[in-house]
This record gives structure tokens, C-alpha cells and sequence, in this order.
């Protein structure tokens, strides 16, 4: 293994996670899920799980972020959940090949499975580096495949293993290699398996080419033999093979080629050989500090920021909101307009909640500017956050007259705004003397920031201030006519279970939260409840319709649904979209709709069946669940052909 990504893998050794009972030789499988459940019995068969259907979920959740197939004949299965009692290996090679959906379309021959437990995160990545690397041998490979015994099979890896580890202590001995003429990045969704085989292969293409290259991978445990800033300086130029964000600023001016991580594991000569006939463009940090603005499309970029916006804020409003919602069920029901804070426990969660849910705005606008602008759009998203959620104006600076504030949709535009302008200061600013570079992220940029920024918030509240106002307004008069908006927003908690239109229903639900309307969040709740809820349904009442595996795995999910985790439905999704989608976004707009319906409210943004009972109008409320569940469960069923 070249030093260019050592030090990643501790002792911990391959061999010891993978039992002989957990092996079997010449398999023959017809499908991804007939491959995946063999190597989940295999794991029950080595003890190392205590509930193969929990497992199961963890795996089809993996591989619903993308497949674990990844190429040259290789799968790697993996979940960290629960269900596992320690850290284990399964292993099965099948000559015949099967379609596992790899990454390069071609048939998966060898197969590891890797299971580690909740809290065992650490001997599950080393698990994964270290099979990456030692994977990437192609003779490797084939000595497994005509391995005739377990036995055999183990003792092979023992002895590649060793291989590698005195290699490593050697290099360990050996001068620090400098002068790197390539340096490259890699980054998956998960940190794990793409993100060590990519650094892998990129080092070995380097030293296949005379070309030295050192990697510096950013897993799930961190980053792992990071890049200096004179190798930065002095090399050729910079590979980052990355499907998602990484530390981009410090390469401005440098000759960057960006692409997916996939492309660092599959074509690393060509890759580095771009670099070297100088092909590859220069990147310019000042256009954003975070991408090269020619490899993201406007609406990617848009969602990106937004997200990164929105999943800092929802640990604030999930937490607030649940804490406000308890003061109002411990609360003396007759209190009146001091409902929810007349006794001292309820009034104790009511203003920790409130304190918590008050965070909602500078977050959201805070994180959206530094994912435009990096560290230095922080403060001034911040600012304009703050100054969204006090409806300050030229006029009343102190804010003590407002009688409506700009709420969420003034920290959402004021997020934005807010790293755009840093953008700008850092373009004014880029003639600086170099002296100064480090003058401008803690004096230049936030005060010339946050000043500019309360000059256009001052300006924009009071538009904003009526257009919320207008909003909620709106909203609270629709009647019977909010039916429909109740439908739409919970059918899109379907649509994608997570993805952006899910997000979308869920994040102006909690805007409105904010606001004071609560009809739209019970919708937006109940729709996300009924897809779980629905397969679950279905899988008992059913049978027939499914395998005995999805039977079993269908149990889980009614703990998923009752507890507002839509993510529950997703294996079933990925295997079964044609069907299982539109039945359960039918289930869910009637569900959304029926709540709105019956005027019931939500004030918690999150808790499931648990805060049911701090629910206006809650009878009702279960009622529209379970018709949704039902509905869904039918269509689901008439649909699905038998097993």
C-alpha cells in the first residue's frame, strides 16, 4: 500500500471478524436480494446478529443510497444497526455471477458482508478500508474465487492481510516521500468503502505512471492523510473524486479536475494523465468557496445550500417544538389563555422549548450562507436570521413595535443574501496585499457583512413582513379549501420519502410552525406516517403478496410508521417502485387531507404516535392515519401480483 494513504487501518484484522461458519464457497443466486439474504443467514450463522430482519433494513438502507456493488466483480454489503451484537464478517463467492446493480454494470462474483454494531462505527470503517485496498488486486481476487475450502478462503486473507501490514510497517521506516507531482481527494455519501478504493487505485495508477500522487481520503472518521499546503503549492494539479462537499478554497488558482468518486476507482490512469497534458481547469475559490461553479446546475446548487440550511435547524425545532408540545400536556386543561405555561413545569418546558425553537431562524439562515460563502457567511447569515425573527426597520430599529416579522421566509431569503454578499467582499477584497489575508475573515467580512446585511434586512422586512403576514393569513382563511393543501402536502411526503420532495412539505410545515399555524404540520406528519404504516399492513393482511423475508421485515415497520420515520418504507420502495409509490402518496394525501379536515393541530414537529395526545382534535387525527394506512395498504395489495 503506498504511503500516500497509510495510517487509516489500526491493528484491527479481517480475519478476526470473519468466522467459518460465515463462508461459503460456490453459491449459485439469481438475484441482488436472493444474494443479499444467503450472506444475511450466513451472518445469523456466525451469531454475531440477533434479529435478521433488522439487519435487513439496515441493509437495503445502504444500499438504497447506492449500490454496494462496487465493481470488478466485488459487494460489499454493510449496515451499522442495532440488531448487531458484535462486529462480523460474511463471506460467498459465486463463479456464475449475478446482477447486483454494480457501478460497472458487470456481475458481482465476490461478495463481503459487514455488520457492526450502533455503536461500533470504528471497527466497521476499518473493516471497509481495509477490504477496499486489499480488494483492489486482481490476483487477490481470483486466488479467492478458486479458493476450493473455507479454510482456504480465510487462510488467504490472512496471508494478503499480513502482506500489507509489513509493507506498512516498512513504509513506516521509510523517508516521507515529498514532491508529489498529483494530489487527489476522495469522498462518498458515506465515507467508507468508494472513498479508500478511489484513494487506492488513484495511488497505484500515480506509481504506475511515474506520477506520484498522494490521496487524501474524507471518510466517515474524518480525514485521513490530509494535503499541506505547500504539497498544494508545488504540485501539477488536483484530483477530487467526490460525491459530496469538501475543503475546496485552498486550491484557487490551482489547475482541479472534479469528478464523481466512482471515476477515481474506474479510470485513475486517465484521470491523472488529464493532470499531466494539463487539461484540467483552474479552479477559482473566490467564484464559490465550496464548488467549481461549471459542475453544479442552479437548482442542485439551490437545493444544496437550502438543505444544508434546513438539516442544522431541525435538531432546534425538533427538539423546541417537542419540549412545547409536553407543556402544553402537562398543563392544567382549564387555564385558559395561559394554557401551556400556568404551572411551573409546564411553564419550565414551554420557555426551554421556546429557547430551543428560537434558534430556528438564525440557523437556517446562518448555515445557508456558509454553505455559499464557507465560515465567513456564517456570522452574517446569522445576523440576518436574527434580524428576520425581530422585524427590525429603519424606522423601529429595536424592533419594540413590529406587529409582524418576516419569519421563516425572510431567513430563507436573507440566508442567501447574506453569502452572496461575502461572495462579493471576497471578490472586492481578493487585491488585498497578502498581509491581510488574515485580516478579512475576522474583521473585514463580518463587519462590512452584517452591515450590509442590516442595511437590506432594514430595507426588506416590512415587504416581508406583509408577505408572511399575507401567508398565514391566508392559510388560517382557506376553510375547507385547505383540504387541498392538506392533500398535496401529504401525498409529497411519499413522493420520494426524504428526498427533496419530502423536504420541501416537511420544511414549510415547520416555517408555518414558526408562525403559528399548526393545521399543516399535523398533515404533513400523518402523510409521513402512513407509507411505513401501510407496508406493514399489507405484509400481514397479505401474505401472499410477499416473500417470506419482506413478511418479516414488514413487522419493523410499524414501529417505523408510528414513530413519523418515513425512511422505513424506503427498502420496499427501491425494490418495488411502481407499485409501492403510488399507493403510498395516495394513503398519504388522504391522510393529509382528512387531517386538515378534521382541524386537527400539531405544535411538536416530529414524535409520531408519542405526541399524539398533544393533537387538537387527536381521535380524529388517529383516524385519518389509519384510513390513510388502509387506503395505502389496498391499493398496495391489489397491485403486487402473489409471490
Amino acid at each position: 500500500m503506498s504511503r500516500t494513504i497509510k495510517g487509516r487501518i489500526n491493528n484491527t484484522k479481517i480475519t478476526e471478524l470473519l468466522d467459518l461458519k460465515g463462508i461459503e464457497l460456490n453459491v449459485s443466486v439469481s438475484s441482488k436480494d436472493e444474494a443479499i439474504n444467503k450472506l444475511i443467514d450466513l451472518m445469523y450463522a456466525t451469531g454475531k446478529i440477533s434479529d435478521k430482519d433488522a439487519y435487513k433494513e439496515g441493509i437495503l438502507a445502504r444500499e438504497a443510497l447506492t449500490s454496494t456493488g462496487i465493481g470488478e466483480g466485488i459487494a460489499i454489503p454493510h449496515a451499522q444497526v442495532a440488531a448487531v451484537k458484535a462486529p462480523g464478517l460474511a463471506a460467498m463467492t459465486v463463479p456464475d455471477g449475478v446482477d447486483y446493480e454494480s457501478l460497472d454494470g458487470q456481475p458481482a462474483h465476490l461478495f463481503f458482508m459487514i455488520a457492526a454494531p450502533a455503536d461500533g462505527g470504528s471497527t466497521h470503517l476499518q473493516a471497509l478500508a481495509k477490504l477496499s485496498t486489499l480488494l483492489m488486486d486482481e490476483g487477490f481476487r481470483k486466488d479467492l474465487l478458486n479458493a476450493k475450502t473455507p479454510e482456504e478462503f480465510l487462510s488467504m486473507i490472512d496471508k494478503k492481510e499480513a502482506e500489507k501490514d509489513a509493507e506498512e510497517a516498512k513504509e513506516a521506516e521509510a523517508p516521507v516521500t515529498t514532491g508529489y507531482k498529483v494530489l487527489a481527494v476522495t469522498a462518498c455519501p458515506t465515507g467508507i468503502a468508494h472513498t479508500f478504493m478511489a484513494a487506492e487505485n488513484l495511488t497505484k495508477a500515480g506509481e504506475k505512471l511515474g506520477y506520484p500522487l498522494k490521496a487524501e481520503t474524507n471518510g466517515s472518521e474524518g480525514i485521513g492523510n490530509a494535503l499541506t499546503a505547500d504539497e498544494i503549492k508545488t504540485c501539477d494539479g488536483i484530483i477530487v473524486a467526490a460525491d459530496k462537499n469538501v475543503e475546496m478554497a485552498r486550491f484557487d488558482g490551482k489547475p482541479v479536475l472534479i469528478v464523481p468518486v466512482t471515476e477515481g476507482i474506474r479510470h485513475p490512469e486517465e484521470l491523472i494523465n488529464k493532470i499531466k497534458n494539463g487539461e484540467a481547469p483552474i479552479y477559482h475559490a473566490s467564484a464559490d468557496a465550496k464548488e467549481a461553479v461549471s459542475s453544479e446546475s442552479a437548482g442542485r446548487s439551490f437545493y444544496k445550500h437550502l438543505m444544508n440550511g434546513v438539516s442544522h435547524m431541525l435538531p432546534f425545532v425538533v427538539a423546541g417544538g417537542i419540549m412545547i408540545a409536553i407543556s402544553f400536556l402537562v398543563d392544567d386543561k382549564s387555564a385558559g389563555a395561559k394554557f401551556g405555561s400556568s404551572t411551573p413545569l409546564a411553564a419550565w418546558f414551554n420557555n426551554m422549548g421556546n429557547v430551543s425553537f428560537g434558534m430556528m431562524l438564525p440557523i437556517l439562515s446562518g448555515f445557508i450562507a456558509m454553505s455559499i460563502a464557507d465560515r465567513p457567511g456564517l456570522a452574517v447569515g446569522f445576523a440576518g436570521g436574527l434580524l428576520a425573527k425581530s422585524g427590525a426597520t429603519f424606522l423601529d430599529p429595536s424592533a419594540a413595535k413590529v406587529a409582524a416579522t418576516p419569519g421563516f421566509l425572510g431567513a430563507l431569503l436573507y440566508g442567501f443574501v447574506a453569502g452572496y454578499i461575502v461572495l462579493l467582499l471576497k471578490k472586492l477584497f481578493k487585491g488585498l496585499p497578502k498581509s491581510l489575508d488574515g485580516v478579512k475573515p475576522i474583521l473585514l467580512y463580518p463587519l462590512l457583512g452584517v452591515f450590509c446585511m442590516a442595511i437590506f434586512a432594514s430595507a426588506i422586512n416590512p415587504l416581508m413582513s406583509i408577505i408572511n403576514q399575507a401567508l398565514t393569513n391566508f392559510l388560517s382563511g382557506l376553510g375547507n379549501y385547505g383540504i387541498i393543501l392538506g392533500v398535496v402536502a401529504g401525498g409529497m411526503m411519499s413522493i420520494d420519502m426524504g428526498g427533496p420532495f419530502n423536504k420541501a412539505a416537511y420544511v414549510t410545515a415547520t416555517g408555518l410552525l414558526a408562525s403559528g399555524n399548526y393545521i399543516l404540520m399535523a398533515a404533513v406528519m400523518a402523510g409521513g406516517m402512513v407509507p411505513p404504516l401501510a407496508i406493514a399492513l399489507s405484509t400481514t393482511f397479505f401474505k401472499d403478496k410477499w416473500t417470506e423475508e419482506e413478511r418479516n421485515a414488514g413487522l419493523v415497520n410499524y414501529i417505523m410508521g408510528l414513530s413519523f420515520i418515513s425512511e422505513g418504507a424506503i427498502p420496499f420502495a427501491a425494490n418495488d417502485p411502481i407499485h409501492v409509490i403510488p399507493s403510498c402518496v395516495i394513503g398519504s394525501a388522504i391522510a393529509g387531507g382528512l387531517s386538515v379536515a378534521f382541524n386537527c393541530q400539531l405544535r411538536a414537529p416530529h414524535g409520531g404516535v408519542f405526541v399524539i395526545a398533544t393533537v387538537s382534535n387527536w381521535p380524529m387525527y388517529l383516524v385519518s392515519i389509519i384510513i390513510g394506512a388502509v387506503v395505502g395498504c389496498l391499493i398496495l395489495s391489489t397491485l403486487k401480483k402473489n409471490k
